[in-house]
């Protein structure tokens, strides 16, 4: 009896140990453990992993110390037991932070069973400089005289430490760029810091541990610095010094010794200045690198320094510094054993296969003095030769001279490159691709979608859109990388923005390039077409182009919808209000008809129109669309933090926006006066036709598409919705249609030429191989790879429910169709792992999706009847985990709890 007892026991320890809800993924401010914060309430989240189904959070408790090893004394913060299921964007609520201070904290959860998890692992961040006060440092410059080449300055300061180090932390940030070294190591990994921001308003800072780079004794700090965006040549008319002419360094070195003492070692007017192999540097230009001119040995102490330049110290602003929270740019993947190829004009070519973004590490031999030459392309010409027209005035080389003394290895510092084929000039020999590495650089944001499917062109067509974003998310979302542009276009980033957030964990990027959206907004509350905004204040420069400037309601909007942090509305509030006050001040009777405006940018236009088929839309049209759009979702933000009276004010004024379209740019039976795919695909998305008229207008833009040879006539403002709309309205075999299409103008057209990134143009290889003109043809634009949202939102159906924020509530919706034989994704969501899949096999369709602990989805299955669905092969009837909701339209319709599901039924392919 007694042994009966013991194995009963055990099993319900075992049964109660699997049961237990663990706590793990802690993040402070959407990072792991963080260092240099300088927001005094961080946020803190965490997920909750469970195998079991319906796993909910009813409590929390947090504790924070200054101390990893007494965290249960919690002398920073004890929250207490919080009744809540909130495990996102927990704001801390304890003692004043310090700044340079180090923080630790744990939190345990209680589940919807009243069972308390064990305290998570220790999590930790570090505050950084909080204020201009606590900069000890000085602002220093070369001592030297520049000469019109601007060799990049180095810099370096020796010191001694004669204790043993706990801690040592380097905050650092340039007017240019930096790379910094420590003893002759690098500092962090992180490329072509500070980053770009509005300079003279936002300037980041860095933070890095470097502790073990540090020794006692003898010690030095070496920094190389870069023009980069600052003072670099930038912009249109290739312009030097758009934000100052000086090139400068801020370093501050703030060490803890064993003993609890303390040193800062900063810049100062002791350091040292000179230049070395970089004898020119810029982001179009490229860089040279003359490795006779290095100066052997300036990284470590001990070296000779005695005929460097002292360096000026200068009175630059420590106001604008602020910490940095979006991901640095690092290097990824790297491409080696590229084919070589010899063109018929005799070019030395290797091609990677891949269009990317960074730039090439080389391996050589050679004599003193000899010159290699590297040339960036993303195409070759229809003959097979190297192509650069496209590049306009960028000349993208990297050149290298060889200092003789064996294997050389060179690579770029301070500018990228966007190719798939270089040119190497300057090897006579034959090329060994074992010698070339490509190099990926971009923003180092967390991968968080994944999609796949039955069809290998669409598969193709998502890896495209996947490396669109990777090649364009280098510290600021640019429209294109690799010509004399490279900027950050507003109407770009509003169009791709929610596929963006499928793909990778944007959050940060994006909060941070919205500061500058809403510090280079003008007065008039116009928001510039570039942000950074380096094409001025005046005219054509100043902005508010329709499907643009709306970036700053579109995607703070967005952003709060995917990730559910309220701080991006309220920080971005008053630029979304200053924005509906221009576009207000910009209107006659509340119709919208002044102003220059991009329109439906490199929309499909025959270049004989004989048969009237260049689907333009009016301008002044689209304008009013976004004037509707940007208002609702200013009320929408007005409602989510309050502020009853502009709600009040804004829903009237949407009101007469939606009266002055329909009046201005309706027949009254419902045709657009562009009668475009764009005009209805706006309308319609965008609610501006009354309900009765809503339908029939989704029907002409049937019968628009059925015109055109079941192809798209859109350009970057109605392509992100044309199939949202197609699907809203029953037309998901239409929006199908379009997706397989493989003839121009289509997604799958530039796939079928080749390519390995989204393009431009939808032609910009013509189908007779000529190239689109040269003044504006990239081939990594990722603004039509908004389709990817569709693909995961729609054709697989994740998205957020209708009433739900940060996917706490989820809603699961696959769109069957297009002679796919399967479609699935997989999503990381700040509590977990989302995904869902289907298949159709033998006549039967699987539908598969996991949910996330503390979340909850409702779940459409294409059925005909709930009799006639089984989950993991039982009736739903029996399956006690779910509700069965009821019937809408084609869908049997449960709801879920967390956890894994299976579903499937008889289905018949239309």
């Amino acid at each position: 009896m007694k042994k009966v007892s013991f194995l009963l026991f055990l099993q319900l320890l075992v049964v109660s140990v699997f049961a237990q809800v663990k706590v793990d993924h802690l993040k402070t401010e959407n990072l792991t453990n963080p260092i240099g914060l300088d927001v005094v309430q961080p946020y803190f989240s965490w997920q909750l992993n469970s195998a079991q189904r319906n796993v909910m959070q009813s409590a929390y408790e947090i504790r924070v110390a200054t101390d990893a090893a007494a965290l249960a004394k919690a002398d920073a913060w004890k929250s207490g037991k919080i009744t809540s299921d909130q495990s996102i964007h927990v704001p801390y609520n304890g003692a004043a932070l310090q700044a340079n201070k180090k923080y630790y904290w744990q939190v345990r959860v209680w589940d919807n069973k009243g069972q308390a998890s064990a305290w998570s692992a220790v999590a930790s961040w570090q505050m950084g400089l909080l204020k201009p006060s606590d900069w000890k440092a000085q602002w220093i410059e070369p001592g030297y005289t520049e000469d019109n080449q601007f060799a990049a300055p180095l810099m370096r300061k020796e010191f001694s430490s004669g204790k043993k180090i706990k801690a040592a932390t380097a905050y650092i940030t340039a007017h240019g760029l930096y790379e910094a070294q420590i003893n002759g190591k690098r500092v962090g990994d992180a490329y072509l810091t500070p980053g770009w921001t509005s300079y003279n308003k936002r300037l980041q800072y860095q933070a890095y541990d470097v502790t073990d780079l540090l020794k006692n004794g003898a010690n030095v700090l070496a920094v190389t610095l870069g023009d980069g965006w600052y003072r670099g040549n930038f912009s249109f008319d290739h312009r030097r010094n758009i934000y100052g002419k000086d090139i400068a360094l801020l370093f501050q070195l703030e060490i803890v010794y064993t003993d609890g003492t303390t040193a800062s070692i900063v810049s100062d007017a002791s350091w040292k200045s000179s230049t070395g192999a970089i004898r020119s540097n810029g982001i179009y230009q490229g860089e040279v690198v003359d490795a006779t001119k290095e100066k052997s040995g300036w990284t470590l102490p001990g070296y000779n320094d005695n005929n460097w330049s002292a360096v000026k110290t200068s009175n630059a602003s420590k106001e604008v510094l602020v910490a940095t929270y979006n991901e640095p740019i690092k290097k990824q993947e790297t491409f080696t054993n590229g084919k070589v190829i010899t063109t018929s004009k005799g070019e030395k070519v290797i091609d990677f296969g891949q269009n990317l973004v960074g730039w090439v590490q080389i391996k050589a031999r050679g004599k003193s003095g000899d010159t290699i030459k590297v040339s960036h392309a993303e195409v070759l010409d229809k003959n097979g030769n190297f192509y650069t027209e496209n590049l306009r005035g960028a000349k993208a080389q990297a050149v290298y001279v060889l200092k003789g003394n064996g294997e050389e290895i060179f690579e770029p510092h301070f500018t990228f490159f966007g190719f798939r084929y270089i040119k190497v000039e300057g090897i006579t020999t034959e090329l060994q691709p074992q010698n070339f590495t490509a190099v990926a650089l971009y923003s180092a944001m967390q991968q968080t979608g994944s999609f796949t499917s039955s069809d290998t062109l669409i598969n193709q067509l998502q890896h495209n859109i996947e490396w669109g974003l990777r090649g364009n998310f280098l510290d600021v979302p640019t429209d294109c990388p690799q010509r004399d542009e490279r900027m950050g276009w507003t109407g770009d980033a509003q169009a791709f923005f929610r596929t963006a957030t499928f793909l990778r964990g944007v959050n940060n990027f994006f909060t941070k390039w919205l500061k500058d959206v809403k510090a280079d907004q003008t007065k008039s509350g116009s928001v510039p077409h570039v942000i950074p905004n380096v094409l001025g204040e005046e005219g054509w420069a100043a902005g508010g182009s329709a499907g643009w400037a709306d970036v700053s309601t579109i995607i703070p909007w967005e952003m709060y919808l995917v990730y559910g942090d309220k701080r991006i509305l309220e920080n971005q509030y008053s630029s979304m209000k200053a924005w509906v006050g221009y576009m207000q001040s910009q209107s006659t009777n509340d119709l919208w008809n002044k102003g220059d405006h991009f329109g439906d940018w490199l929309f499909y236009t025959m270049a004989d129109d004989n048969d009237g088929k260049a689907a333009i839309t009016n301008k002044f049209l689209i304008a009013q669309c976004f004037y509707a759009y940007s208002t609702q979702l200013l009320i929408n933000a007005a409602k989510e933090l309050g502020k009853a009276d502009d709600v009040a004010t804004y829903t009237a004024l949407l009101q007469r926006i939606k009266t002055a379209f329909i009046n201005e740019y309706t027949t009254p039976n419902g045709a657009t006066m562009s009668n475009t795919q764009t005009s209805y695909v706006l309308a319609l998305q965008f609610d501006l036709f009354p309900e009765a008229l809503r339908q029939q207008a989704a029907d002409r833009l049937v019968n628009n598409i059925k015109q055109y040879g079941n192809h798209l006539t859109t350009g970057f403002l109605g392509t992100p919705y044309l199939c949202h709309v197609l699907s809203r309205y029953g037309y998901s075999d239409v929006a199908y249609t379009l997706l397989l299409q493989k003839t121009y103008p289509s997604w799958l057209y530039p796939v079928t030429k080749g390519a390995t990134t989204i393009w431009e143009r939808w032609d910009g290889i013509r189908t007779n191989g000529d190239f689109q003109a040269i003044t504006m043809n990239s081939f990594n634009h990722y603004a039509y790879g908004a389709i990817g949202d569709w693909m995961y939102r729609v054709m697989v159906g994740l998205d957020i429910d209708k009433d739900g924020i940060g996917y706490k509530k989820i809603r699961i919706q696959p769109h069957v169709g297009g002679k796919f034989t399967h479609a699935s994704a997989s999503y990381e969501t700040q509590y977990g792992t989302l995904s869902s899949g289907w298949k159709l096999e033998n006549g039967q369709l699987m539908l598969h999706a996991e949910v996330p602990a503390n979340t909850t989805a409702t779940i459409y299955i294409p059925a005909a009847a709930a009799t006639d669905v089984l989950e993991s092969g039982q009736p739903l009837a029996l399956v006690k985990e779910l509700q069965v909701v009821g019937k809408e339209k084609e869908y049997v319709v449960v709801k879920v709890g967390s956890g894994k599901y299976a579903f499937s039924t008889a289905f018949k392919t239309k």
